[in-house]
């Protein structure tokens, strides 16, 4: 319990003793009573003793509505608080000599918002365990000393070490030890990862054997778990329809109760009165009174976006990071889906299975090919220096210029070399030779001669084709592949993985401009699935971007506002039910909210309800609300 909520934990018991020591001390005070008026010394010190106990409970709240007056917001719900109990006072002083209700509404109304407050607070401190990846140091290594210093101390290039049991603090690549890393907390997976020198950790997963020596790539602020941190602590900067409506609704809503409120304390004595009735205007003020207690829209505030960060949590906690609760509703209900090819439906693992319409031998064709590609780190790339076999030695290489969505070109041993698509053969002024097989092929062009086609094929993630599946049993219309390769390699990844619709041969300005057509036919929400640097300014044009990101560039993680950490494509379908299941309950709590509120209005006003359940309706209300919100932790399964 934090320092605040034992304040007024205590706050709450004083307030509760003093009440039943008062009712006894003044048992026998009555207003007919001798020497019991209001302005009689018992009188007096009767109002006193509960109006200083009516501020040892309530002080704060007196404060926050006098700060929304000096602002200029006043009708918020402790302003309603405030009128409704100093008005109980003016009532008992007048009427009954009675204040105990006016101190208990205000004891109830904070003894609410600590249970809210904690309930709050629990569901936060659930999110942040189930999110528990920060590290709490490095083992930096210096000098063959190895020290123990802050994550954030340690500069790019430092070399860490990280022993079993230990959580990997900063992203970096192992340059000695093998060992299994547990990734749950990053990517929701249960079996452990194999890691061996050269390949790449991230920070956050846990070591679980072997000792691991690590070089950094990253400063710990740009590292993995810095920015899923980052990505869940600020995810309600954004906000959804229902946050949006909440504000919509208050703006209405609260000077609305109010001007209901003062009708229904002045309107109906009026009416009596004319009708030559009994006016009985006390009556009518405190129904008026209880009509603004009932009126705090505390559920609705508390729950819907304690709603969205739970949901966002139980994102994240399946390697799901999703950048905000708006997204959270596009993600919902998105009706076109757009993806990149290589890396996002592939496993973005290349191999050359051959070499074609070349006079050049192998070995000659793939030293042209993998020098003039030593500076790119795609996977294609990749394929052509492990194909190569030899060292690629970068002092060969000059002017190298890399030419958008159509390839690269420079010069090798001072000789002019392309390679890339047929777009960048027409332009250097050759005619390539036509591929009849799948897969991608890269055309190399040397000394202004075409040297033939290295065909290069990838496999399709296991995970896709049933992605693909679970996609259209929930009802997203459209799935189109948009990808820069040859039409036969596209077309046969189509065919692997169930999806109809496809665009080869396409510039990143291409994938734009398709994107941005089915956008603008007004179809519903489009959402484009990519994992490189050429799919950023994709990522950024469409309604909700989705990135690979254990495969995915910094630059297309940066650009969208969903990432898969684990590059499964399950865990699309499983972020588009958690969604869903988050959207429902945000729709659940404002019906029921709203609707339990109306009719705890008219029971007021009818005089059926007095102040005492009003709040007690409000505070269950509160807590029902709540409850239903923490749901969204929950992951719902695949059918």
């Amino acid at each position: 319990m934090e320092k605040e909520q034992k304040i007024l934990f205590v706050r709450i018991a004083v307030t509760a003793a003093l009440l039943v020591v008062l009712h006894f001390v003044f048992a026998a005070s009555s207003p007919g009573d001798e020497g019991s008026g209001i302005l009689s010394a018992r009188g007096l010190a009767k109002i006193i003793c509960y109006f200083v106990t009516y501020l040892i409970i309530g002080y704060d709240v007196l404060l926050e509505a006098a700060e929304g007056l000096k602002e200029g917001e006043p009708l918020d719900e402790c302003f309603l608080m405030v009128v409704a109990t100093l008005g109980a006072f003016v009532l008992g002083a007048i009427q009954s000599g009675e204040y105990t209700e006016a101190v208990a509404v205000m004891l109830f109304f904070k003894t609410g918002e600590f249970f809210e407050d904690y309930a709050v607070d629990k569901s936060k401190d659930n999110i942040t365990a189930l999110m528990d990846i920060r590290p709490d140091y490095a083992n930096i290594e210096t000098g063959g000393e190895i020290r123990k210093v802050s994550p954030e101390e340690v500069p790019v290039s430092s070399v860490i070490v990280v022993n079993p049991g230990e959580k990997i603090p900063i992203d970096g690549v192992v340059i000695q030890g093998d060992s299994s890393i547990d990734t749950r907390a990053l990517t929701g997976e249960s079996i452990p990862r194999d890691v061996k020198e050269g390949d790449s950790v991230v920070s956050g997963c846990v070591n679980m054997s072997g000792v691991l020596r690590v070089r950094t790539t990253k400063e710990f602020g740009e590292s993995a778990v810095s920015r899923i941190l980052e990505l869940v602590e600020n995810s309600e900067t954004s906000r959804s329809a229902p946050e949006r409506f909440i504000t919509r609704f208050a703006r209405f809503y609260t000077p609305a109760v109010v001007g209901l409120a003062v009708a229904l304390g002045a309107l109906p004595p009026v009416i009596r009165f004319f009708m030559s009735l009994e006016p009985d205007v006390m009556t009518w003020i405190y129904r008026a009174l209880t009509f603004l207690v009932v009126s705090c829209p505390c559920a609705l505030v508390i729950s819907i976006p304690l709603t969205f960060f739970a949901g966002i949590g139980g994102a994240g906690r399946n390697g799901i990071l999703v950048k905000g609760s708006e997204y959270v509703e596009r993600l919902s209900d998105f009706q076109n889906i757009f993806f990149d090819k290589t890396g996002t439906l592939t496993k973005g693992v290349f191999s050359v299975q051959g070499i074609y319409e070349s006079e050049l031998d192998d070995e000659t064709f793939l030293m042209y090919a993998s020098h003039i590609e030593c500076a790119s780190s795609h996977p294609i790339s990749r394929s052509l220096t492990e194909a190569y076999g030899k060292e690629v030695r970068r002092e060969r290489v000059s002017e190298i210029k890399e030419i958008s969505g159509k390839g690269v070109k420079g010069l090798v041993d001072g000789v002019t070399v392309a390679a890339g698509n047929e777009k960048l053969m027409e332009l250097e002024g050759v005619t390539a030779a036509e591929s009849k097989a799948p897969g991608t092929v890269v055309h190399l062009a040397v000394g202004g001669k075409y040297a033939g086609y290295a065909l290069i094929s990838d496999s399709v993630k296991e995970s896709s084709p049933g992605a693909v599946k679970e996609l259209e049993k929930l009802g997203v219309r459209r799935l189109i592949i948009l990808s820069g390769d040859s039409k036969d390699a596209v077309a046969d990844i189509a065919n692997k993985t169930g999806i109809s619709e496809y665009r080869s041969s396409l510039l990143p300005e291409d994938k734009v401009s398709e994107v941005s057509k089915v956008r603008d036919e007004g179809t519903g929400w489009v959402a484009f699935v990519g994992d490189g640097v050429n799919d950023a300014p994709v990522l950024t044009v469409s309604d909700i971007g989705i990135a690979m990101g254990g495969m995915g560039s910094d630059a297309a993680i940066e650009a969208a506002d969903v990432v898969i950490m684990d590059d499964d494509m399950m865990k699309l379908p499983l972020a588009v039910r958690i969604a869903r299941k988050c959207m429902t309950i945000a729709k659940e709590n404002i019906i029921f909210s709203i609707g339990v509120k109306v009719l705890c209005l008219l029971l007021c006003a009818l005089g059926l309800a007095g102040m005492w359940i009003a709040v007690f309706a409000d505070v269950g209300v509160m807590v029902i609300a709540v409850l239903n919100a923490v749901r969204a932790l929950r992951t719902p399964a695949l059918n």
